[in-house]
């Protein structure tokens, strides 16, 4: 006869501190655990065990680790959840004389903080939890429905990843978007960055946490300020920037390698190779050397800085305020315009191939021309009749896979696949390539939610992460 247990607790602390759950279940030789912000229904992560008296024993284990943290029996629902932070910000009407060069622009519907362009297409992801692609002309191509809204949008060389008000940060890579990270229910994201598969959370409470490939705690700091709204990685650190300034940390470990203090408390960040982009609360955009936080230049606004970026090297810097314009200036801090976006304040912008791209409170995604014959021909009042882009009527529409069943199977591999694995190791389930010409003991990035023990999957291929792991690249199909 099969042992069955439930055990549920809860970490709630006063002052917005964590507000989460955990539940251990127990039914025989499984074990599933549950976990999430109270009232949701959470992530849930299920391992098998030789025999009934091991499952209780690992049971037991997850349970004590818990409550030696803080953890408390409760009642399920009898705690209210708590709200999600949402990002309230004010925009003005611009003051500026006329609208800066814009050559296209694409209404979402709905405020707008996510942005990511590349060589193929331009990425927007707006408060409704919607994702557009379009291609760099302004033609729509595809939409993603994500579960919440959508705070950010990264790249981590092929790989795009949504951050979004439940808390989890998903993977758009491929047709199929799924939960690739679950960052801890007592961290409420304001904005985040991936560098080899590497997390990195800025939060409102002004901490820093870092996740690894395996959804897994790195390390966090915090404590010197709140609301640290920017967040930007290299090989070299990870540069943190909050109401007290920017601080720089080893990306191994998380020492502290310089601080900065800001003129004002940062809204915004923007990385260049050797130096970091600080827009902040106070007008101004700040220059810091990578090297040591040295103050470099300083690129004076009329408004808060709510975003800001620059052309290669540093040539022009942008910023946009919370008075719907976006300014331009050179590298010496010496300004060259200030015009209108046409669209609301810019919440967050970037710069790519001549051209620069702004998400807006109004939600639209704006292309700005900004080469250097437009960014004169805008000193002397000539720019472009703008053009409203059109949402196609048939638009391709995915959404996240949330269970194994949502994933196409298939009966064979096809040519040129990769086979991989799930596997229990160590009381946590891994996922292994099965396939030749891999290293097997590597793990692979996978999404939690489909993971089940002994399942094989098909992935288009596989691409090594300098963290000794795989990441996967394409469609996921379970294989039958």
């Amino acid at each position: 006869m099969s042992t069955t247990s439930t055990t549920y607790l809860e970490l709630s602390q006063d002052g917005g501190g964590a507000h989460k759950f955990y539940e251990v279940g127990v039914q025989g030789l499984v074990v599933t655990v549950r976990y999430g912000r109270i009232g949701a229904a959470g992530q849930t992560q299920t391992s098998t065990f030789a025999t009934p008296q091991k499952a209780q024993a690992a049971a037991a284990r997850k349970v004590g680790e818990k409550v030696r943290k803080g953890y408390a029996p409760a009642v399920p629902g009898q705690r209210a959840p708590r709200s999600v932070t949402r990002r309230q910000v004010v925009s003005a009407p611009s003051t500026a004389r006329a609208v800066a060069p814009v050559l296209w622009r694409f209404r979402t519907g709905s405020s707008a903080f996510g942005i990511h362009v590349d060589e193929e297409r331009c990425w927007v992801g707006n408060q409704s939890g919607d994702v557009y692609t379009l291609d760099h002309a302004g033609e729509v191509l595809a939409r993603f429905s994500l579960p919440d809204g959508v705070k950010c949008l990264v790249a981590d060389d092929f790989w795009i990843y949504a951050g979004c008000d439940d808390g989890r940060v998903y993977d758009l890579s491929s047709k199929l978007p799924f939960a690739a990270y679950d960052i801890a229910a007592d961290v409420d994201i304001f904005w985040l960055d991936i560098h080899e598969g590497v997390l990195n959370v800025a939060d409102r409470g002004g901490r820093l946490t870092v996740i690894d490939h395996e959804d897994e705690h790195q390390w966090s700091r915090g404590g010197r300020a709140e609301h640290a709204w920017m967040v930007r990685a290299d090989d070299r650190a990870v540069y943190h920037g909050h109401s007290g300034g920017v601080t720089a940390y080893a990306p191994d470990g998380g020492g502290e390698l310089w601080h900065t203090p800001t003129r004002g408390a940062v809204l915004f960040g923007w990385q260049e190779a050797d130096a970091v982009y600080a827009g902040t609360g106070q007008r101004v955009v700040q220059r810091l050397a990578k090297a040591d936080g040295a103050l470099e230049a300083t690129y004076a606004c009329d408004s808060a800085v709510y975003s800001c970026a620059t052309s290669p090297g540093g040539r022009f810097v942008f910023a946009g305020d919370a008075a719907s314009s976006v300014y331009c200036f050179d590298r010496d801090g010496t300004r060259l315009w200030k015009l209108g976006t046409g669209g609301g304040s810019a919440l967050s912008m970037q710069y790519h191939g001549d051209r620069l791209y702004l998400v807006t409170t109004d939600g639209s995604l704006v292309c700005v021309d900004a080469g250097e014959a437009a960014i004169a021909a805008a000193q002397q009042g000539t720019v472009p009749v703008a053009r409203d882009v059109k949402l196609a009527a048939a638009l391709p529409t995915y959404a996240p896979a949330t269970e194994v069943s949502s994933v196409t199977t298939v009966t064979a591999a096809p040519a040129g696949a990769v086979v991989v694995e799930c596997v229990q190791q160590g009381g946590r389930m891994r996922v292994h390539v099965v396939s030749d010409g891999y290293e097997r003991s590597w793990n692979v990035q996978f999404p939690r939610a489909i993971r089940e023990p002994g399942a094989r999957y098909v992935v288009d291929a596989l691409h090594p992460a300098s963290g000794g792991f795989y990441r996967v690249r394409g469609d996921i199909r379970r294989l039958l």
